[in-house]
């Protein structure tokens, strides 16, 4: 079967907006690159023929692209996926609708700083959205009608709720890009995730497992009240411990081998 390649350094074949009406992506080419480090390609290890799988789960084989992007464990991305993302790592009300929180002081601050002011007139909510996820689409669609970048800039995106002013901070030209890419699948918004740990110098702590560092960067000064950096080491010893063990040439074993409370508002509100 094939499989779906988006390209970050090309920034080319923009993915599927969570707008109606939206043309479906084309596959691309495969191929893997990095740049300095970050993540520079992404596989989607669902079969396009399965358009609907993408928004449900984050599979093995997502964990393994991304941890070897990094070159971390990966364990210890579940691990940090797991927390950030809560336990049922959901990024998705519905397919091509990401779970948002509409910020209203956030809009308010970035709406200017938009490159492109201009209200999107005839957006419209997505159909069959109840309760909370309504609520929000509709404010956010509300904000879009006045200025579309804005609204998008004010909102935190996904199953790690980044703000969408931190677009730069995902590795995209524009808030467009990332909007487009968290409305794409599962896969690609844990690839701008680990963009963003990456850009904003959460990575060395990830990779050496200092889980109370990542922590503090990640979800502010509050995550030792919070427990973050010990339920991330927690969930590190249970991933790992469930890995498979591989037995050497000798025959000798070797080693095995949704709060939503982003602190991201807080590392690069300015960077526009």
């Amino acid at each position: 079967m094939s499989r779906l390649m988006i390209s970050l350094a090309l920034g080319i074949a923009l993915l599927c907006s969570a707008m109606p009406g939206c043309a479906k992506p084309a596959p691309l080419p495969e191929g893997n690159a990095s740049l300095n480090g970050e993540p520079k390609a992404v596989v989607d290890s669902i079969p396009a023929e399965d358009e609907a799988t993408r928004y449900k789960t984050l599979t093995d084989t997502d964990f393994r692209i991304v941890a070897e992007e990094l070159g971390v464990e990966i364990a210890a991305i579940k691990a940090v996926v797991s927390i950030e993302a809560g336990p049922k790592m959901e990024g998705f009300w519905a397919p091509g609708i990401p779970i948002i929180n509409f910020d209203r002081t956030m809009y308010n601050r970035f709406a200017s700083r938009a490159a492109n002011k201009a209200g999107a007139k005839g957006e419209k909510v997505p159909a069959g959205l109840k309760g909370y996820a309504l609520q929000e689409w509709t404010q956010l669609i509300n904000a879009r009608r006045n200025n579309a970048q804005g609204a998008n800039m004010g909102t935190f995106w996904g199953m790690f709720q980044i703000g969408g002013f931190n677009y730069k901070l995902c590795g995209c030209e524009s808030v467009d890009e990332m909007v487009k890419r968290m409305a794409y699948s599962e896969l690609e918004q844990l690839e701008l995730f680990a963009t963003f740990i990456t850009k904003s110098g959460m990575l060395a702590d990830l990779k050496a497992k200092n889980w109370a560092g990542f922590a503090r960067k990640y979800n502010g000064p509050s995550y030792a009240r919070r427990g973050y950096h010990t339920k991330m080491a927690a969930a590190y010893k249970k991933f790992k411990a469930q890995e498979p063990s591989v037995t050497t040439k000798s025959g000798d074993a070797s080693v095995k081998g949704k709060s939503l409370s982003v602190n991201n508002s807080e590392l690069n509100s300015t960077q526009n």
